[in-house]
């Protein structure tokens, strides 16, 4: 059926180095000019670890909405490093504070102090009026740290005896591929095969408030972690749920933890998406485009010094980055920007017949799955028409976008999506580009 998705060509020749006595190498035959998409395909495939399954597309260059591949053809970026360059590619302002930090200082370690990592917490915590923050290098981190701190926290100030805390997760949640991440997760594919996992962790069903009350009848719990919208599993929960969760919260004097990694920093059109629903959470982890963890004296004075490290964490290049990455989400409005262009993106396929969830620029499309289509090769038909977006597990497409000013740029790449030319093509599996027998989610 994609019968334009010609085999890839063959051009780079591999050959195995020799050992010696102090190391081993994979060497390349010489390539003249610059490497070919082939080659690099090759070249990641023989000398990398194979935990990742990109789309076959060699990147080059990224400006704004857009990249290019080793081709020099242009693509609209429908991903945006799964929300981790949410102000676009290569933003001047960003690039510029990286170059201009990068010439002076990068990093000192948390041995010594720094003239910027001051700056930058004080700028972030009045920006989200919290105590505290604590600087993270991966989302990941925030949430292994909040495990960590939840315990502490449960034993020094709830009272819970000691090694005996509990922490409760949503079912669907995705924090990560850590031990104590799959350890909390209920997707097969994440930790079959990882065990024995993390004790001290319970998992109870999302968007469930009753479930969240028996749990935190039990006194060892000292937390519930959720995210406001659950990007992986393709949860928005009802309305009333978060502000539930806080009650029960406060009730039982336990944490709650808001797992922000991909919802936070203006993806839904606040600058939380706890801001939607009027809650506070105890602790908030940030990833992706910003890396961390905001809460307040009463929880983050549980730990002392040498009891928690980050030997990147607060890095002088890392905070003056931070620093002009949210300065421009202020300063070109893009929590109201994601807002409308979410409504805009959703104009032309809310026309076709589907069940639609929305939340802005965080978007998913399920596709119903055949025996010859499915969600990979819808991206690779994507991808072949100039816009790249990746699939996750076999039926979901996540749409991430960046969150661009200019009305312009966005109205091409979304009517793109709904050309003639793709439904004249037959498929069965995605009506915006192929036909009919899809239903779209968008978060």
């Amino acid at each position: 059926m994609f019968s334009k998705l010609a085999p890839l060509q063959r051009f780079a020749v591999l050959s195995c180095g020799t050992h010696s006595s102090v190391a081993s190498a994979t060497s390349f035959k010489t390539v003249q000019g610059p490497p070919t998409s082939d080659y690099i395909f090759e070249r990641e495939s023989k000398c990398g670890a194979h935990n990742y399954h990109p789309l076959p597309v060699a990147l080059e260059r990224g400006k704004c909405i857009y990249l290019w591949d080793v081709k020099g053809r242009k693509y609209f970026d429908f991903l945006s490093s799964y929300s981790a360059v949410n102000q676009g590619h290569c933003h001047p302002k960003i690039v510029n504070a990286l170059k201009s930090q990068g010439n002076k200082l990068t990093l000192t370690s948390r041995a010594f102090y720094n003239n910027v990592l001051g700056e930058y917490e004080e700028y972030i915590t009045k920006l989200f009026n919290y105590h505290k923050i604590l600087p993270m290098n991966t989302g990941m981190e925030a949430g292994e740290t909040a495990c960590k701190l939840a315990h502490r926290w449960g034993y020094t100030v709830k009272g819970i005896q000691k090694y005996k805390a509990k922490v409760i997760f949503a079912a669907g949640n995705f924090w990560g591929r850590t031990l104590s991440a799959i350890s909390s997760s209920t997707d097969l594919t994440s930790y079959d095969g990882f065990g024995p996992f993390m004790p001290g962790f319970d998992v109870i069903p999302c968007n469930d408030l009753p479930a969240l009350e028996r749990a935190f009848q039990n006194p060892n719990v000292a937390a519930f972690m959720v995210e406001p919208i659950q990007g992986e599993a393709g949860v928005v929960p009802d309305p009333g749920y978060l502000m539930g969760v806080r009650e029960l919260r406060t009730r039982h004097q336990d944490l709650y933890i808001a797992d922000e990694i991909q919802s936070g920093l203006a993806r839904t059109g606040r600058w939380l998406a706890v801001d939607h629903a009027n809650v506070r959470p105890d602790i908030v982890l940030l990833g992706k485009a910003l890396s961390g963890m905001l809460w307040d004296d009463g929880i983050m004075l549980s730990i002392k010094p040498g009891e928690h490290e980050s030997t990147y964490g607060g890095n002088p290049l890392g905070c003056r980055v931070a620093i002009a990455a949210l300065e421009v989400l202020e300063e070109e409005n893009l929590a109201e920007n994601t807002e409308k262009m979410g409504i805009l993106l959703r104009n032309e396929p809310m026309k076709l017949p589907s069940d639609v969830v929305t939340a802005e620029l965080l978007n998913i499309i399920v596709i119903n799955e055949t025996k010859d289509c499915d969600a990979w090769k819808v991206c690779l038909r994507l991808r072949d028409y100039g816009l790249l977006a990746k699939p996750t597990h076999g039926d979901i497409i996540r749409f991430h976008l960046c969150w661009w000013s200019r009305r312009m740029r966005f109205e091409s790449p979304v009517k793109s999506l709904t050309r003639p030319s793709y439904r004249s093509e037959g498929s069965s599996c995605f009506q915006w580009s192929l036909g009919a027998g899809w239903r779209q989610v968008v978060l």
